[in-house]
């Protein structure tokens, strides 16, 4: 009880943040009639939430490492309740976009101190099955978000998809006022120093690079001002880095990426994210476009996926922490690999069964990979910057899944020009072929980072039992 019930707050708190970015996206179209704005314009509802997010992560991660990450996470809390009532009371876009940002600020503060609760609850043993019960939390999220949202919207208006959340996050707010762990108890919090400066640096320049991406789906990479605002980004994030570098109380503690096993680990969870958020965005499109079924048929059959992560990552948490996380991160993404190998034989008839196995198999892969991954990434964190570690991670997750949204898009409409032999922005009624073969190509791409993944914790093991035979 004692540890169960601040592991619930924060698995529960973590499963509505990564919800609320996904349950959106099936309303889309009846929320762009509802308030009367484009379709290209409506998209500002889910990357504002996203956005501020990666924008705020850090920022909050070295908060709760100077004045607690519980107290940082019950604000995020009332924060995150109160903005997703603002959404649902709504009456014009303009203030739904503002209500997603305020929603998004609560859910950064939360999810970059949830890693650090965790591992402050599980300083040993048990810490790989908890932050696998964490990481099915997020994975559920993420991919129950979509039929969710669309059973929602069937029954009720779309201010629903956002009202459900409140009574919800209330009672576990409640909780955790009373459960998560007292920080005043803890007498080796830093003195607190807040570095402004490399806060508005970061913001800046992650917001425009994110600003830029999201408006390159519709103006093109050719506009002067999506190049201009990338350039932009890349010189002021270039500046924060070196700004982190000469200040004493950084934002960022460029010292934990000294460590190997922390950088290599992140870069393979950033390998990870993009894949996940590749072949969630791959898949409905399939399944409703090709193989011609409906909304909720697509909905159920994604939820494979998130029901087998949730079934698994406990026990492979487990797992981890008895054979080490190492190989099992490996193996991981080498499954994953063979899942995108399984789906670049999708074709126009294909029975469900074969569908169902490839989504099982990337299950298991990520069922392995993820749990195991965030223990080695949580485990090279030194104790006093836990939450900077953990908001990181966060920070690595967000940034991977809108990485592989992008990239994932970018190539399937390169694949599908090249087929069509003319510029291709979206599918192509009565030519599936078309989206095939873009497909086919984008999976098979997919299937080559995983491996390339594979190899770096390939690498990693080398690198840790190097380590281990020097001390």
């Amino acid at each position: 009880m004692k540890k169960a019930v601040p592991l619930f707050v924060v698995v529960a708190m973590s499963f509505l943040a990564t919800l609320d970015s996904s349950i959106v996206n099936i309303a889309l179209p009846v929320m762009s009639e509802s308030l009367k704005v484009s379709f290209s314009a409506i998209e500002w509802v889910v990357a504002a939430y996203v956005m501020i997010i990666c924008s705020t992560l850090l920022f909050f991660g070295k908060l709760g490492d100077s004045i607690g990450k519980s107290k940082v996470f019950r604000s995020g809390t009332v924060l995150f309740i109160t903005g997703t009532l603002l959404c649902g009371m709504s009456r014009s876009f303009i203030q739904l976009v503002v209500c997603r940002f305020i929603q998004g600020i609560g859910a950064s503060a939360y999810m970059a101190n949830n890693q650090g609760i965790i591992t402050q609850l599980y300083p040993h043993e048990g810490r790989g099955k908890a932050l696998g019960i964490l990481a099915a939390a997020v994975a559920l999220g993420t991919m129950t978000g979509s039929p969710l949202g669309g059973f929602i919207v069937s029954i009720w208006n779309w201010k629903y998809i956002f009202y459900v959340n409140v009574p919800i996050g209330t009672a576990v707010f409640l909780l955790g006022l009373k459960y998560l762990p007292d920080d005043g108890k803890n007498k080796n919090l830093p003195a607190q120093h807040t570095d402004i400066p490399g806060f508005v640096l970061q913001f800046t320049g992650t917001t425009l690079l994110f600003a830029a991406l999201i408006c390159a789906q519709t103006k093109g990479f050719s506009s002067p001002y999506i190049q201009a605002s990338i350039i932009l980004s890349i010189i002021v994030l270039i500046s924060f880095i070196r700004y982190e570098k000469k200040t004493s109380h950084p934002l960022l503690d460029l010292s934990l990426f000294t460590d190997r096993i922390y950088s290599l680990s992140l870069l393979c969870a950033f390998i990870s994210y993009i894949c996940i958020a590749a072949y969630t965005l791959l898949l409905p499109l399939y399944f409703e476009n090709t193989l011609k079924q409906t909304t909720s048929f697509s909905g159920l059959l994604m939820m494979t996926a998130p029901v087998i992560i949730a079934g698994l990552s406990p026990f492979c948490g487990t797992l981890a922490d008895r054979t080490g996380p190492e190989k099992i991160t490996g193996i991981g993404l080498l499954v994953m690999a063979a899942g995108f190998f399984c789906m670049s034989f999708f074709s126009i008839h294909l029975t469900m069964f074969f569908c169902a196995v490839s989504l099982a198999i990337m299950a298991v892969g990520q069922s392995l990979f993820q749990p195991a991954n965030n223990s080695l990434i949580m485990s090279a964190c030194p104790k006093n910057k836990l939450g900077i570690g953990g908001s990181v991670n966060s920070l690595v997750r967000n940034m991977g899944q809108y990485t592989g949204l992008v990239l994932c898009t970018t190539l399937l409409y390169g694949f599908m020009g090249r087929k069509a032999g003319y510029p291709v922005y979206d599918y192509i009624k009565g030519r599936d072929d078309i989206f095939i073969y873009g497909m086919k190509h984008d999976c098979l791409i997919l299937m080559i980072v995983c491996i390339a993944g594979a190899l770096l914790t390939l690498y990693r093991i080398r690198h840790l039992h190097a380590r281990q035979v020097t001390l």
